[in-house]
């Protein structure tokens, strides 16, 4: 992208226009770092002055605290950010309709609704350009520390924008998210740390701007565009208008307002009482939204804490129990799920990226790990020490995209992390041995200490994928069984290394799709395409699970019943009922490996080694287990094997292929697939195959040398059912009832039973259809006793068999039921 040409002011005219107001007390007029040794947010002016406490705050929470800018990362972090400010502040010239060239915001079109988005979208991105010269002002060691005509520059710029485009008696167009959140934020945070520089006339012509824009009505309901993540938003910028403006009335508002966020949802937008978090109705949103709401949660508790207005509510507890509930079981060895940030996952590269590293599962964790820091200063000493040990554990084991070596996190995230990675006194705690459903938003989590995995589906309730704003345009399959996993100390690049634009979008790993073509973007924007289908979800005891999804393909005739049994090295995967009348092939993607820009891995079917020449590709009937080098074994315990296809390629694609906003840069990345061909049209076509991540091919090949270590009792599309006698584990998905091996369900239900060595069963149970109003089920093994049960059991009879009888299950949201017994 050519940058614009320099900016013909003068540094006196910018006084002029300003008034040539005084330094903020403590920096140095000449404009080059400061000499203290630590970053120091300014004292009140007065003890006594609750709103000057409160922009002290807020400085430090902009600006962070706490570390050297003399010291790394922090130095490099600083000189890029007045670097930035420089280069911001020579090419900035104010006109009519733009701050800057090329970033016009006056609006021709106000009745073609993607061209205002644009326009508006460049008002809010100037004020963010402001808001970033400001800090570079304010900061130490960034060479424009306290520089008069940096200063003054970002002065002119906020009274350019109140005046031409963001005043007082303007109109709203394009995005209401630019007007109502973007824009007012960056336009407080500047004028907090510009506080002392700017006249009454000035503040109040500011304040004037944002009441036009986020009035209090904005907050008078929680609905529509102010709920969940929205809702802290634009609660924050009322919180701050009442900041900057000495309104104790607006303070207590925003915080007030922040009341309905705190409860659990059983629909819509927000935390549901599983830990899923949904925004935009029916989207999975914890690493986009969520952690969004989360960061300004945080700031704000941490801003208003022992003040006048604390935040006091007592559900706020609510929100720090998502910490573990919502957060924690989304973020593996320091990366973000990519099945938690919808349209955030096509966001790599823009045109004019300074340091040309995309976005990626990484980067948006690291923010988020700095939240839960930031958030357990407000916790329990108990909730504190065991969240610390949690985020420090993540910092240890991140080998491929380190927090503190990210250029991109802020300064404030920096050294919050910086200082807990320092602190000898918090022990890294390991990754869980545990399994989680999140069966308000189609979602599961399988961590164990050297690999983990989640699987994303979709439902009447959860969208396929989500489309906007030109993001995302080939995510349409990431809602039909997308299986991701990662190792302890591998594949922690396979989302991160340009996946998302290269890979196929059709072979997505654990995915059953028909090959029809879709259209970029398909269901247009906004449009959240959903299946008709209701069972989907499963059970867990808290260590395995057992997940299903009826699935329909989008904008497609395909159906299939998919099921995940998710054990201690291993998830055995069924699908059967596979259908469909599309005209074009459909294949259950077995795995879909990111091998890098030039990495190999070997690939052996049955034990032989295939060629490693890209474009190469094969089918094997008969194909009893499969090894990819460094990545995992896979086994297909079918009578005789499978038919298994395999491929090598390399695949280029941009980041602007698909989202609209990002970089036209191509990029070139080699895939191994593996995946099973169901022909063109088929009927009741069915697969089963063992992914073991990390292992072995020794490994690998015992397992599929041991017929005795699983049993599929049911592979159809009535009943999915596995037992594996050494771990005591059966899991069952009953599609309709029916007996399956020892277990008879008279409902649609999800079953599964873990026999322990000291003598005790827990039977787990659920309903993902939300349809059962009883339920009979009935396990033929001794039982002597029942020793504890979930309310929803009405009955339970023991003796020769376990007979147990539920009530209404429809109400409980898929919700896992469990009842715990000792075996005869």
């Amino acid at each position: 992208m050519t940058p614009p040409p320099p900016s013909p002011w003068s540094r006196r005219t910018f006084l002029a226009a300003t008034g040539g107001t005084a330094l903020a007390a403590g920096l140095a007029e000449t404009g080059t770092a400061s000499a203290a040794p630590v970053a120091q947010a300014p004292a009140a002016t007065e003890a006594d002055d609750a709103f000057a406490a409160l922009r002290a705050k807020w400085r430090t929470l902009i600006l962070g605290e706490g570390f050297s800018p003399t010291a790394e990362p922090f130095r490099s972090k600083l000189a890029t950010l007045g670097t930035q400010a420089t280069g911001l502040r020579a090419t900035m010239a104010p006109a009519a309709g733009s701050l800057w060239p090329g970033l016009g915001y006056a609006d021709p079109s106000p009745d073609t609704d993607q061209e205002s988005y644009g326009y508006s979208a460049r008002m809010n991105d100037s004020f963010t350009r402001l808001s970033t010269m400001a800090q570079a002002y304010a900061q130490p060691g960034t060479g424009v520390t306290g520089d008069p005509a940096l200063r003054d520059a970002v002065i002119t710029g906020l009274d350019h924008l109140c005046s031409d485009v963001y005043s007082a008696d303007a109109a709203p167009f394009g995005n209401w998210w630019n007007f109502q959140i973007g824009s007012p934020q960056a336009l407080l945070d500047t004028a907090v740390l510009l506080r002392d520089q700017l006249s009454a006339e000035q503040l109040a012509t500011y304040c004037r701007s944002v009441d036009r824009f986020l009035p209090d009505s904005a907050v008078a309901k929680y609905t529509g565009t102010s709920t969940g993540a929205n809702r802290v938003d634009l609660c924050r910028g009322i919180i701050l208008r009442g900041v900057v403006g000495d309104s104790a009335a607006k303070i207590t508002l925003g915080r007030d307002a922040l009341s309905p966020v705190f409860p659990y949802v059983t629909s819509g937008d927000g935390f549901y009482a599983d830990g899923s978090f949904v925004q935009h109705t029916d989207v999975p949103y914890i690493g986009g939204y969520g952690a969004v709401l989360h960061d300004g949660l945080g700031r704000l508790f941490a801003l208003l804490r022992d003040s006048t207005w604390q935040v006091d509510d007592p559900g706020s507890q609510l929100f720090l129990d998502t910490v573990e509930k919502a957060i924690a079981p989304f973020i593996y060895n320091g990366l973000m799920m990519d099945n938690v940030s919808s349209r955030g996952i096509s966001r790599g590269l823009t045109e004019a990226d300074a340091f040309q590293l995309p976005q990626d599962d990484h980067t948006r964790a690291h923010s988020v790990m700095a939240s839960v820091v930031l958030v357990g200063r407000g916790a329990s000493a108990e909730e504190r020490a065991r969240w610390n040990s949690m985020v420090k554990g993540w910092l240890q084991r991140d080998s491929y995209g380190p927090a503190l070596r990210n250029p991109k996190l802020s300064l404030v995230n920096t050294a919050l992390l910086q200082k807990l990675a320092d602190d000898d006194t918090v022990k890294a705690s390991p990754e869980p041995a545990e399994h989680r459903t999140f069966h308000n938003m189609d979602r599961a989590t399988h961590r164990r200490r050297d690999w983990g995995a989640s699987v994303s589906m979709a439902s009447a309730r959860i969208a396929h994928y989500e489309f906007g704003n030109g993001e995302h345009a080939r995510g349409y399959h990431t809602g039909s069984g997308w299986l991701s996993w990662w190792g302890g100390d591998h594949g922690l690049a396979q989302y991160s290394d340009t996946f998302w634009p290269t890979v196929d979008p059709y072979r997505l790993p654990g995915v059953t799709v028909s090959k029809k073509l879709l259209p970029d973007g398909f269901g247009g924007d906004w449009g959240n395409p959903k299946p008709d289908t209701t069972w989907v979800g499963g059970t867990t005891d808290g260590e395995f699970g057992t997940t299903g999804q009826h699935l329909r393909g989008i904008d497609s005739t395909m159906t299939a019943r998919k099921s995940w049994f998710w054990l201690d090295d291993s998830i055995v995967c069924l699908g059967a009922g596979i259908t469909s009348a599309d005209g074009a092939a459909v294949e259950t993607v077995i795995d879909n490996r990111n091998l890098g820009a030039s990495g190999t891995a070997a690939l052996t079917l049955n034990g032989i080694p295939q060629p490693a020449a890209q474009g190469w590709s094969t089918t094997r009937t008969h194909t009893r287990w499969a090894h990819i080098q460094g990545h995992a074994g896979y086994v297909f315990p079918q009578a005789g094997g499978s038919r298994i296809s395999a491929l090598r390629e390399e695949r280029t694609g941009a980041w602007k292929d698909i989202n609209a906003g990002s970089s036209p840069a191509p990029f070139t990345r080699r895939y191994l697939t593996l995946w099973q061909d169901h022909g063109t049209d088929p009927r009741d076509a069915s697969y089963a195959y063992i992914l073991m991540p990390g292992a072995g091919e020794l490994r690998t090949a015992a397992r599929a040398l041991d017929p005795l270590w699983l049993r599929i009792l049911a592979n159809t599309s009535r009943q999915h059912g596995i037992r594996v006698p050494s771990l005591g584990f059966t899991g069952i998905n009953f599609w309709a009832s029916g007996t399956v091996g020892t277990v008879t369900a008279d409902a649609p239900v999800s079953v599964q039973i873990r026999e322990r060595r000291d003598g005790t069963a827990t039977v787990s149970v659920a309903d993902p259809s939300r349809s059962v109003k009883s339920l009979t089920l009935t396990w033929k093994r001794p039982v002597a006793s029942v020793l504890s049960k979930a309310p929803a059991v009405t009955g339970a009879r023991t003796g020769s068999a376990l007979t147990l009888t539920f009530g209404d299950l429809s109400g409980s949201y898929g919700a896992t039921h469990r009842v715990r017994v000792r075996t005869a």
